[in-house]
């Protein structure tokens, strides 16, 4: 079903809302009487699909957002509070012992993201039967998240949750995926034109599979809160610097190395920090951050932080690197 939604995406220059009108012509077609059930992130792509069916298919979506506990530091919460005015149906499931078991010992990024996938579609599938005549699963999958999983003639880059990382036996009739076609800024641009706030449009990308994909090697409740603090210092930093970056974020690099703490020799983690700059997130520059910014950066986390002991600055682009570590 994914090529019906990809053609949706006409080839050359189109106005924005003549896509709002096709989509919704075609997932009344694909959907029929039938109710969908979103997996609703908080992100960018989910939150438009999820206003673009509602408009859809009006008192048919049920929306369901999966805390896995692999999310930012209080992001849960935020989710929840920023989608509380829209009418979603809206369903929090707390996951997190279920997610961090599958993914106990696990260090493959390859792997992770498979779990993740497939635990996601179980936690849908469960919800779904407390539900009635849930028949469709709905997914804010963007052309980027297609192209990077090696669909059609494409090489995989990188299995996405919400692609690559689908099992074969889903317990829907179908999938739906009304963005398919769309780049990120496109996607950003429909939110506009759905009339979705700019605290949503323009949040920052987050990758389905979390942090998971962030913490390099074995994916731990402890690992996970180290990384969710370095992350909120990294990104109220850069946040209020006022500097051209469009996405930026902390990654814990499974990396120990030698520092010294009060005068005692220490042998702790590595943190690396991520900023970019990017119109469709199918290329990427990283953004030059000032070394100030860099230096307040480094000495927040290091004294905020006793397991970090190293704090470097990622300065590669995309390609050879893709934005995400794993």
């Amino acid at each position: 079903m994914g090529n019906l939604y990809e053609a949706l995406r006409t080839q050359g220059d189109f106005e924005i809302c003549e896509y709002e009108a096709r989509a919704i012509g075609v997932v009344r077609e694909h959907v029929g009487s039938g109710h969908v059930l979103l997996a609703l992130s908080g992100g960018v792509d989910s939150s438009v699909c999820a206003a673009l069916l509602a408009k859809a298919v009006p008192g048919r979506l049920h929306c369901i957002f999966v805390d896995h506990g692999l999310m930012r530091k209080n992001e849960g919460n935020e989710v929840e509070l920023a989608v509380s005015d829209m009418d979603l149906n809206f369903i929090r499931v707390n996951a997190e012992d279920r997610f961090l078991a599958k993914l106990k010992g696990v260090t493959d990024p390859e792997a992770k993201r498979k779990i993740i996938g497939e635990e996601f579609i179980r936690v849908f599938e469960e919800e779904s039967r407390k539900l009635e005549g849930i028949d469709y699963l709905a997914q804010g999958t963007i052309l980027a998240d297609v192209v990077e999983s090696g669909t059609g003639d494409s090489k995989v880059v990188k299995s996405h949750h919400n692609v690559g990382g689908l099992p074969e036996d889903i317990g829907f009739k179908g999938i739906v995926e009304p963005l398919r076609g769309l780049s990120k800024d496109e996607v950003r641009d429909l939110g506009w034109q759905l009339g979705l706030p700019v605290a949503l449009t323009n949040r920052q990308p987050f990758p389905g599979p979390g942090l998971a994909v962030r913490c390099i090697g074995e994916v731990t409740k402890e690992r996970l809160d180290i990384l969710r603090e370095a992350d909120a210092i990294a990104c109220e930093e850069i946040g209020t610097s006022g500097v051209k970056a469009d996405q930026y974020f902390a990654v814990l690099t499974g990396t120990h190395s030698v520092g010294v703490t009060d005068g005692s020799r220490t042998y702790n983690s590595t943190i690396a920090i991520r900023a970019i700059r990017t119109s469709d997130y199918m290329t990427a520059s990283f953004a030059p951050l000032p070394h100030s910014l860099l230096g307040r950066i480094s000495e927040r986390i290091t004294s905020e932080i006793p397991a970090i002991s190293r704090v470097v600055y990622d300065i590669t682009n995309k390609p050879p690197a893709t934005v995400e570590w794993e």
